[in-house]
């Protein structure tokens, strides 16, 4: 296969900046987009079909499909790109519960030539990704336990659509929205989470959806972590303690579009405690670009042109992630009551 021929569904800032990915990559190119923005009657600019309607863009000549869509209609687009014998890129999360992803993986698993991958961003950061390198080199020991904060100021911030604010088309708030990048890389890191404890509330803004989520989880192997997902933390911040048996590693700070996170920062600690006195020895690394997008870009479409399996951001980490989540969700009798929240134990791959 000469060149990838890719659609868009969804062309706002995250499909424009998926556009300018695979306009780098050599053997990737768009010929079409689509957004309800966009006229019905369609258009062509720079010589890419400007289309409105998700199922015009599926009767095109395409090998790839990108879904940058809203989460109650990912799912069902995922699906019918697989339908069409695509090979589909979806934003997080996958959709608005367990029951959406679990139809996307039926698809997936009944179209096996075909290659499904989900955007869990924040795995292909350098930080992240040098992070891991360490970790799994069991220099540091083992995993005793990580803290982690993701937060920003509201639930919708830099003009964002207010989609985000409302149930039947999200899913969720704050920690389904952007929290799940903490708890997909807690998972990344630990393991899979079992034990689960929350609260989840929408005491200040709200809306039906949750605008902070605390929890403190626990592995089988004894690791214990604590997030807190936040839509009232001002100062935005992200922030992920990682705590070995021989010192720490650090992720502060996060380079994104809105460049609010700060400095993205790797610290790691090296302990000795029967000397340092709890002032170790500390190396920060910090990095100013993110090649992030086009690195993960560059992943998917690696495993498309030599056929190999998606190393990161699969179907499978997409599930186990939404799964923790709804651990998270369930936790909290009270939001489990209001809610009606299904036990995600029902669940499986």
């Amino acid at each position: 296969m000469a060149e990838l021929k890719v659609g868009i569904a969804g062309y706002g800032v995250v499909g424009k900046r998926r556009h300018a990915c695979i306009d780098r990559h050599p053997d990737m190119r768009v010929v079409a987009v689509c957004d309800r923005v966009l006229p019905p009657e369609g258009g062509v600019k720079d010589g890419v079909k400007l289309l409105h309607d998700y199922r015009t863009l599926l009767e095109e000549d395409l090998d790839v499909l990108i879904v940058c869509l809203t989460n109650d209609i990912a799912p069902e687009v995922t699906i019918a790109g697989l339908e069409r014998g695509l090979h589909v890129f979806c934003e997080k999360p996958p959709g608005r519960d367990l029951d959406d992803i679990s139809r996307v993986i039926a698809a997936e698993r009944a179209n096996p030539a075909l290659k499904l991958m989900y955007g869990f961003n924040h795995r292909y950061h350098e930080s992240v990704q040098d992070a891991l390198k360490l970790i799994q080199s069991g220099a540091l020991g083992r995993i005793i336990n990580m803290r982690g904060v993701y937060g920003k100021s509201q639930l919708i911030t830099f003009n964002q659509p207010d989609w985000r604010t409302k149930r039947e088309v999200a899913g969720g708030g704050v920690l389904l929205d952007q929290g799940v990048h903490m708890v997909d890389l807690m998972r990344l890191f630990a393991g899979e989470f079992t034990q689960v404890q929350s609260y989840i509330s929408n005491a200040t803004w709200g809306y039906d959806v949750e605008d902070n989520a605390y929890a403190l989880m626990r592995t089988d192997g004894g690791v214990v972590g604590m997030l807190n997902s936040s839509a009232t933390q001002w100062r935005h911040r992200f922030h992920l303690d990682v705590n070995l048996e021989k010192g720490s590693v650090i992720l502060g700070g996060i380079l994104s579009g809105s460049k609010s996170y700060g400095a993205e920062t790797l610290t790691v600690v090296t302990a000795n405690p029967e000397s340092d006195n709890g002032d170790p020895k500390e190396q920060q690394t910090r990095y100013n670009r993110d090649p992030s997008w086009d690195e993960e870009i560059a992943a998917f479409a690696r495993s498309i042109l030599e056929d190999g399996p998606i190393e990161s951001g699969s179907s499978e980490d997409a599930f186990r992630t939404m799964q923790l989540v709804y651990r998270i969700y369930y936790a909290d009798p009270a939001w489990r009551a209001r809610y009606g929240i299904t036990n995600p134990e029902e669940y499986s791959l």
